[in-house]
């Protein structure tokens, strides 16, 4: 067995003491979340613990084929827990009412992979080298040689294939691949996720996209691209919060762009902003830092408060400053 962070055997000391524990993850759960919340579950249960898996937000449609037996719930008020896990969630903030009503419980561990983390857990495995929280679960579970389930493969291969875009950014590692193989080893379905995950996209989204294609704008000299997603858009095109992930990577992939953004209206004056990098030069998740928001090199977010058109017209000078700073 190769050596391993002294926080994991610490980890796996605390997880064992334990009976009573509750996995939770950030608030609009993406592949990695979710992923890694499940296969936590999963395998915390197969070894006799009463776990439990929570979160704010429902499990997006094209996510639910990996959670048969809806262990995904909404958090409950007043239990009590010997142990919290947090997997893939920045700040203690982003657990959002998983967070509070994870709150009465004896110790709290912070599992994830974001550069950004605060450190809010009493226990923080926080490693930026690694391209998705699936891997971080990957590597625990292996060192406690705890059985990992078709079940379970079918979890953790998807949280890192969608961390990675199909192992196709620029975070992805050699080990990564290695990590993929295995799993598919050990029998998470290919096919079947491939299917889930990427091919089956409602019809609303198609309508969504079709606005993100009519809509998005260029700026400064076409290396900045932003579109932005209103309620009345989603409502019109019949689609849900979830449906809107992966939207920015269409411009992001127009050749001379460079940043590109997605401003979508939360409240009348609260703006959530995602921001994605092409360049190894523009740190985006120091851009969103400088809106209270934050995540990675290439892909950060931020909640912004105010009225659109200066919300848009702070980040776009943000995102321009970063850009003729890298030239």
């Amino acid at each position: 067995m190769k050596s391993y962070p002294k926080i994991v055997g610490r980890i796996l000391e605390v997880i064992r003491e334990s009976q009573t524990i509750c996995v939770v993850g950030h608030i609009r759960p993406d592949g990695d979340c979710i992923g890694s919340q499940l296969g936590l579950t999963l395998a915390l249960q197969a070894e006799g613990k009463q776990a439990v898996c929570w979160n704010e937000d429902p499990l997006p449609q094209k996510y639910r084929f990996l959670d048969p037996n809806r262990h995904f719930e909404k958090p409950r008020t007043g239990a009590q827990f010997d142990l919290v896990i947090a997997t893939d969630c920045a700040s203690l903030e982003r657990l959002g009412k998983a967070g509070e009503c994870a709150a009465q419980r004896k110790l709290l561990i912070n599992i994830d992979h974001h550069a950004s983390n605060t450190r809010y857990g009493d226990l923080n495995w926080v490693s930026a080298r690694e391209p998705s929280t699936g891997e971080l679960i990957f590597r625990l579970l292996k060192i406690a040689r705890w059985p990992i389930t078709k079940q379970i493969a079918d979890c953790l291969f998807t949280a890192v294939s969608t961390d990675t875009g199909s192992f196709q950014y620029a975070t992805t590692r050699p080990g990564t691949f290695h990590v993929g193989a295995e799993l598919v080893t050990r029998g998470a379905n290919l096919a079947k996720i491939t299917n889930e995950v990427y091919q089956s996209y409602p019809l609303s989204r198609a309508r969504l996209l079709q606005h993100v294609y009519s809509k998005f704008k260029l700026t400064h000299n076409d290396r900045i691209a932003y579109f932005w997603l209103k309620q009345a858009d989603l409502a019109r095109t019949g689609a849900e919060s979830n449906d809107t992930e992966g939207l920015i990577d269409h411009i992001r992939a127009v050749e001379p762009v460079v940043v590109a953004c997605v401003f979508e209206e939360i409240e009348p004056e609260v703006t959530r902003v995602s921001l994605r990098s092409k360049s190894d030069k523009v740190n985006v998740s120091d851009i969103c830092a400088q809106f209270g928001g934050g995540g990675h090199f290439a892909a950060a977010g931020a909640r912004i408060a105010g009225r659109p058109l200066s919300v848009q017209r702070r980040v776009v000078a943000a995102i321009r400053k970063a850009i003729n700073a890298a030239q």
